[in-house]
């Protein structure tokens, strides 16, 4: 693959936006770009598969192989464009008054084009500490890909001293967001004729327990004006008015603020499916975790990324991202990026050219930190 040595970061923008990266689809193609264009440039490349290898993650780094980098890290799925109605073809990214529309354009694929854009940059620099590019797939269905991607990081690079999720905040350094916890109880019990239900034993019963147990835990947290909440999705069981229930399935979530939030929950739950109806069993699992960004030991990167032009006052963040899976295994971390969440998933997708331009004065920033001269160690 030839790649241009000069490409814009709208240039970049454009072919990420025609890779159609849907989470349902592979990330494939579009990682295989990334990496062949990231190894043109010299940087040290390595992908991290998915079980069934039809994803993969990617983990890149410039400059010297020491302790101390920056990660800079975005992922590479996108939203459907299912039952949305798009002016032109959401994977062909069109300029319109100053507008970049696209699929993908400002979740997060201009991030992506940003950091890409500033490679050769970075590499024109003799830099002291390296710089970590880390793309991750199924973020939008769960975050399914970073966990071995944080893996990868740990096992392979040296510590980093900070990571920036490039997430949508209109480049504000974003410092706080809940985590999301998602739920599946599948109650097993024994169908019979509802003429005599003693002959079986119904999974509705106990599912319903369970429901109102966690009903009661929204309602509290909202009397406590707690930021943590909880919604109860769906619920699908029975077959006949007359038959007792064999079978019962909840599906919930609870998106908490803390640790403290996350144990009362799992306490409660625990609690309520503790003491089971005779003949009723359940499978109790959970379908998807994504930690909280909290502000502790973070301070480092705070002041990195407002050192890089990030802006201020630090925002709480109404949304989920991976940087809690960073922060997990003791990273500094934050979230900013270029581009508005309020166009995230929402038809004719955009971001506007002065918030990729702020992008690429970051990126250009993150070189000049990278290169600068490290602090002489005293005795």
């Amino acid at each position: 693959m030839i790649v241009s040595p000069g490409m814009s970061t709208v240039e970049i923008l454009r072919t990420l936006v025609a890779f159609d990266t849907t989470s349902h689809r592979s990330n494939l193609e579009l990682i295989h770009w990334i990496a062949d264009y990231l190894a043109a440039h010299r940087a040290r490349v390595h992908l991290v598969h998915s079980e069934d290898a039809r994803k993969a993650n990617l983990l890149a780094s410039i400059g010297p192989d020491t302790a101390g980098g920056m990660v800079l890290s975005g992922h590479s799925d996108v939203v459907p464009v299912t039952d949305q109605h798009w002016s032109a073809n959401p994977f062909t990214l069109t300029e319109r008054d100053g507008r970049f529309h696209g699929r993908g354009a400002a979740d997060m694929k201009g991030f992506i084009a940003a950091c890409l854009s500033a490679v050769p940059s970075w590499q024109r620099r003799t830099l002291s500490r390296p710089i970590h590019l880390a793309f991750s797939y199924d973020e939008e269905i769960g975050c399914l890909g970073v966990p071995r991607l944080v893996s990868r990081l740990q096992a392979q690079v040296a510590a980093p001293a900070l990571a920036i999720i490039g997430e949508p905040t209109q480049m504000r350094i974003g410092v706080r967001h809940r985590g999301f916890f998602g739920h599946r109880a599948l109650f097993s019990g024994l169908p019979a004729h509802s003429s005599d239900p003693s002959l079986g034993a119904s999974a509705i019963e106990p599912a319903a327990y369970l429901v109102t147990c966690l009903a009661g835990l929204r309602r509290a947290f909202a009397r406590q004006g707690s930021a943590a909440t909880l919604n109860i999705g769906r619920i699908d069981g029975g077959t006949a008015i007359n038959i007792v229930p064999g079978c019962c399935e909840v599906l919930w979530e609870f998106r908490p603020q803390d640790d403290a939030a996350v144990a009362l929950v799992h306490d409660a739950v625990r609690q309520a499916l503790a003491d089971l109806p005779t003949g009723v069993t359940v499978q109790a699992v959970q379908v998807a975790g994504v930690p909280a960004l909290s502000t502790r030991n973070n301070g480092a990167a705070v002041s990195v990324a407002r050192e890089l032009g990030a802006l201020w006052p630090e925002a709480d963040l109404p949304f989920g991202t991976e940087a809690g899976f960073f922060q997990q295994v003791g990273i500094p971390t934050v979230v900013c990026g270029p581009g508005s969440i309020a166009q995230a998933h929402q038809p004719d997708e955009w971001i506007c050219a002065t918030q990729l331009q702020a992008a690429d004065r970051f990126m250009q920033s993150a070189g000049a930190w990278a290169a600068a001269s490290l602090p002489v160690p005293t005795a």
